[in-house]
């Protein structure tokens, strides 16, 4: 009978056993500190791949901006040329219109020359033929009207004198026409030469034109393209600015990962992690009746670990969240927790509630601290009213006294 209570003992032993350890009040699986450096790693590369994008981007932008550049200086030669060309075109057609006036003043004065020199060559002439042909006559006609001998001498004097001065006249004449004229053929001449460099300054202003059309056009190219390469780079760095920002999360959740795994090293080794957490007891008025450790099991008369403390009062005491959080489990374990209800608290702890007569929360529900969850009971394997607290971290139980105060 013994040896058979003992099989059924260790058979209980064990079944409570698989029972318990599906209670423990476990958190959603955290990447581990390996698997975050990993993605760090992953990060990083990427990163690098994205700098060297933008370094190529950034080189060909430089180049841009240099042809750009170089782009604008022949823009501002060019446009120094023009206007250096439309001074030059100014000055020609102010020399055109100068030299205009002086042909049209010159040949104004040649014609009126050339009347005066006409007409002084034909009464000459008329002159000339009427002594050449009745020259008896005017000797006579010079004789009569001579007061004296002396006066006719000085009267034929006169006569040659005249016609001597009407030829070194004509002669003058002639020769200031002709000095006239030599003037104003070398003057259309020079007009002539003023209208061909117009015509040549018209040219070269107009091929001046066409290669500043032409570099304005490359330069709204160059300019649109130089839009596309900042555009690209924009792009670019925002990227690496959104993957670093990812690389220092990761950073940062890798800190948190190595705490959490230091802990939860802690609390393998029995030792309760510390917690920046305030906690609250979960019943009042209690008293502690089996605390965290080894102990002898009361039902099953054996040692083994009681992952929590028993905190006995009475039946209906109510029981509250020990820290906000969210629940996990809100269930019922026959020959074991009996009604029972676990809270994760997000942050690596976890908290775990046996034995209730009821509990007045469901799975998913977001508790705060010290809202009411449930009510004292003896459900499940129980010798008696109390509330089985236990408290873990990273799925491993560690002693509540540690963070809830008598």
């Amino acid at each position: 009978m013994k040896h058979r209570k003992s099989i059924r003992s260790l058979i209980a032993l064990g079944i409570t056993a698989v029972l318990l350890l599906g209670l423990v009040p476990g958190s959603a699986r955290a990447a581990s500190s390996s698997e975050i450096k990993e993605a760090i790693q992953d990060l990083k590369a990427e990163n690098s791949q994205i700098q060297a994008q933008i370094n190529a981007i950034r080189s060909r932008y430089d180049a841009n901006a240099s042809e750009i550049q170089q782009l604008v200086d022949q823009k501002d030669a060019i446009d120094q040329e023009i206007v250096l060309l439309n001074e030059q075109i100014i000055n020609v057609n102010e020399q055109v219109a100068a030299y205009s006036q002086l042909v049209a003043d010159t040949q104004e004065q040649l014609e009126v020359s050339q009347a005066l020199l006409d007409d002084l060559s034909e009464r000459n002439r008329q002159r000339i033929q009427a002594m050449e042909e009745a020259g008896t006559i005017s000797y006579w006609e010079v004789l009569f009207e001579a007061s004296s001998f002396t006066d006719l001498l000085d009267r034929l004097n006169m006569v040659e004198e005249i016609a001597a001065a009407d030829q070194r006249r004509l002669q003058e004449m002639e020769l200031a026409a002709a000095m006239v004229e030599k003037t104003r053929l070398e003057m259309e001449e020079n007009l002539q030469e003023l209208e061909t460099s117009r015509a040549e300054l018209a040219l070269a202003q107009q091929t001046l034109e066409e290669r500043r059309d032409d570099s304005d056009e490359l330069l709204r190219e160059l300019i649109a393209k130089q839009e596309e390469f900042q555009a690209l780079l924009d792009e670019s760095e925002a990227a690496q600015d959104e993957l670093m920002q990812q690389i220092a999360q990761k950073e940062k959740e890798l800190k948190e990962a190595q705490y959490d795994e230091y802990l939860a090293k802690l609390a393998a080794m029995g030792t309760a992690p510390p917690s920046n957490a305030t906690w609250v007891t979960p019943v009042s008025n209690y008293t502690l009746t089996s605390p965290f450790g080894n102990r002898l099991h009361p039902v099953l008369g054996i040692y083994r670990m009681h992952n929590g403390i028993d905190m006995a009062c009475p039946t209906g005491t109510p029981i509250y969240a020990t820290r906000a959080g969210k629940v996990t489990t809100a269930a019922y374990q026959a020959g074991g927790a009996g009604y029972y209800v676990s809270i994760n608290h997000l942050d690596g702890f976890s908290s775990i509630y046996m034995h209730m007569t009821r509990y007045v929360v469901s799975a998913g529900q977001t508790v705060a601290q010290g809202q009411l969850i449930g009510y004292v009971g003896s459900t499940g394997i129980s010798t008696g009213p109390h509330l089985h607290f236990g408290i873990s971290y990273a799925g491993t139980y560690v002693n509540p006294l540690a963070y809830i105060y008598r």
